[in-house]
């Protein structure tokens, strides 16, 4: 975005005067101005009515009293561009392009977006092909349905690549505190990162919501997030769709393991963006934070007037990571004094029905268990009563005040949780939100946001606190070249990662060989068809004398000669039998056209081929980093003594593989896609026993 882009961004956002263009579609989004509250002048442009919403129409553009600030533009394709070519020679501010029929109809809509581009100048462009946007703090919309939607100053920032979930936002009854709804449509002028970058800058802008069906500019994105990571404002993504980034990188098995998804994941990851997977999550997430904040660490204190809400409440907690600690024994002599009879002591903490509702025996309860805990949230289970039936609801908003009251005395972040998401009305939300508590609906979706929450600010002060360096995506060649394995494993030598004693040889060589490298053995045929041994049966291991090594070079002739009789060689890799490890690894790193150099980690083994235990993380990166994805495998387990086997140095394991990602960042050979598979894991180092290497044609 270019500064005057950046004014004028500013001038569709607080407009003083708005000219709608259009016809039926301009009608509706001079209402929804209307609706949201907009004070500013209304100027309707229709060449064909005399008004529209009982406004004077403006014959063309060239008539307006002067430069509209902002612009809702609805018209044909042709005649769009046109009135975007006047709009910028006459220097309006920003126009929200509600026309569709461009890059998304095929290509002469992609041709028309082109034109578009050259035609805005330095005006700020929404869409085209979307909704547009409402500025809740300022009461200003350029919206073309009835929308919903409030703010009490502050509240969250959407940004939408879909318009009707946008629309189905402004609609949710949740009472999500909202300062922007953006619907990017086409992203043709302003992207996602653009918008990012802007509305972190507001301080009533408590976290931004993004729904993503792609990103166009990895890079971008990254610096947006860091910006809003600086400015304290948490972002929180809902990726939706699948892609075909990276498909033709799909040779090895971490190719299969590392797709699009896993890419988003690590990107999210990198940067403490907060990923949720429903909608509801979506908003209750973001809800939490803009209501109360992030909380400082994941110990909660825990309030029911129910046996089996605490249960439920400890139980999903347990999943995620959330921590219920238990009381000590001043603070359990002291709420059992506070605490009817019947009462058990317990975090989650049922303080029962004979307290209820009664403010001066509850509040007490709340004080003592959240102080003496030292927890860093508290939540309390509360379904209100439905209309008509809600002769107890002062008991409930008793208890409620009270809770608040206590939460507030400690400083910590306080949550009132309706079990089943309905079981909240709009009043009681408005009444917890006044209070300093946010209404949450759901126990898992509440206790998700709390653990989301507390990791993030966990993660934002580590990414502050040890920067990296920015992803450096590059274009490569499609056609790659397989590097044969001794070569490859020359190269991770020359990275400093152990690799099996060997040497190549033919086959009349191959036993004189062996006898001196010294047995048992491991003999590999070598060839540029070669590039999965085991199922070709290029592979021949534990071979413990001459004769062996005669039988197993006959054996794997015939097998290969099956396989593909193109694919017979007579090189030969000798290496010496690797002892048994500890654990095993898939180690990959692959280059991405939108993401740059990926590296993924798995449980080598059967591990990774039946329940895919690996993750990605992008480059560069650090070791703790590394090392933090390692022991998130289910398979370290094994290498932490698990059943007597020695204890792996994580440190030093992910000392290594940090130098081999360096390597790869900074090598003369310019590596596409590396994968070692297995890694031989022990107790202080790591062996690279199979190698799989690509290189771009013609380096």
């Amino acid at each position: 975005m270019t500064p005057e882009q950046r004014k004028n961004f500013d001038r569709l956002m607080s407009p003083r005067h708005i000219a709608f263009v259009g016809g039926a579609d301009a009608i509706v989004a001079i209402g929804e101005a209307r609706r949201r509250g907009f004070t500013g002048e209304f100027w309707p442009v229709n060449p064909k009515r005399a008004e529209l919403a009982g406004i004077p129409c403006y014959a063309s553009i060239d008539d307006l009293p002067q430069a509209p600030d902002a612009v809702f533009l609805a018209v044909p394709v042709t005649a769009a561009l046109e009135t975007i070519a006047k709009l910028s020679a006459m220097g309006a501010g920003g126009v929200v392009c509600y026309s569709a029929g461009f890059k998304e109809s095929g290509a002469d809509g992609a041709e028309a977006e082109n034109r578009l581009k050259t035609a805005v100048g330095d005006m700020a462009l929404i869409g085209p092909n979307c909704y547009g946007v409402i500025n809740y703090l300022d009461n200003t919309a350029l919206w073309p349905f009835a929308h919903g939607g409030d703010s009490p100053g502050y509240g969250a920032a959407i940004i939408t690549q879909s318009g009707m979930f946008s629309s189905d936002i402004t609609m949710s009854q949740r009472s999500l505190p909202l300062t922007h709804m953006i619907s990017a449509g086409n992203q043709a002028v302003m992207g996602l990162e653009d918008f990012i970058e802007v509305l972190c800058e507001n301080p009533a802008v408590r976290a931004i919501g993004v729904h993503i069906e792609g990103l166009q500019d990895i890079p971008k994105f990254e610096r947006a997030a860091l910006k809003a990571l600086r400015a304290n404002t948490p972002i929180v993504a809902l990726k939706t769709g699948s892609s075909a980034i990276g498909s033709a990188l799909t040779i090895s098995h971490t190719g299969s393991l590392s797709g699009a998804n896993e890419l988003y994941q690590a990107l999210f990851d990198r940067l403490a963006v907060i990923s949720v997977t429903s909608p509801s999550q979506f908003l209750e997430t973001l809800k939490y934070l803009c209501v109360v904040g992030a909380p400082a660490g994941n110990k909660v204190a825990g309030f029911t007037c129910s046996g089996g809400g605490a249960t439920m409440l400890a139980d999903h907690a347990e999943t995620i990571g959330l921590d219920f600690p238990a009381c000590d024994e001043d603070q359990a002599r002291a709420l059992t004094k506070l605490l009817p009879a019947i009462a058990t002591v317990s975090n989650p903490l049922d303080y029962t029905t004979p307290i209820w509702g009664q403010s001066e025996f509850t509040e007490p309860v709340f004080a003592t268990a959240i102080a003496g805990n030292d927890v860093d949230s508290a939540l309390l289970l509360q379904d209100y009563p439905a209309p008509g039936l809600d002769e107890s609801k002062f008991c409930y908003q008793n208890d409620a005040k009270a809770f608040a009251r206590a939460a507030a005395k400690s400083g910590v972040p306080a949550a009132i949780c309706a079990t089943l998401p309905e079981n909240m009305d709009v009043e009681t939300r408005a009444l917890l939100i006044e209070n300093g508590v946010a209404p949450m609906q759901g126990i898992h979706e509440t206790l998700n946001a709390i653990a989301a929450a507390a990791q993030w600010r966990q993660r934002a002060a580590s990414i502050l606190e040890n920067p990296t360096s920015a992803l450096a995506p590059r274009t490569i060649s499609e056609n790659m070249v397989l590097m044969d394995e001794a070569k490859g494993k020359s190269l991770l030598a020359d990275a400093g990662l152990a690799v099996p004693a060997g040497q190549c040889v033919s086959g009349a060589n191959a036993a004189d060989v062996a006898a001196v490298i010294g047995f048992p053995v491991v003999i590999k045929m070598m060839g540029p068809k070669l590039a999965h041994k085991t199922e070709a049966g290029a592979v021949a291991l534990g071979l413990n004398n001459v004769e062996a090594v005669a039988q197993a070079l006959t054996a794997m002739r015939a097998a290969v000669l099956a396989y593909d009789k193109t694919a017979v060689t007579d090189c030969f890799l000798i290496e010496a039998m690797a002892k048994p490890p500890v654990a095993e690894l898939i180690v990959g790193i692959r280059h991405d056209p939108l993401f740059g150099l990926a590296m993924t980690l798995g449980s080598g083994g059967v591990l990774v081929e039946l329940i895919g235990d690996a993750t990605t993380l992008l480059l560069p990166c650090g070791q703790q980093d590394i090392r933090a994805a390692i022991a998130s495998l289910k398979g370290a387990k094994l290498m932490q003594g698990f059943r007597g086997l020695p204890v792996v140095d994580f440190d030093a394991l992910a000392s290594h593989l940090a130098d081999l990602a360096a390597f790869v960042q900074t090598s003369d050979t310019p590596i596409v896609e590396l994968e070692i598979n297995p890694l031989f894991v022990y107790e202080d180092k790591a062996l690279a026993v199979d190698v799989l290497i690509h290189t771009e044609a013609g380096t």
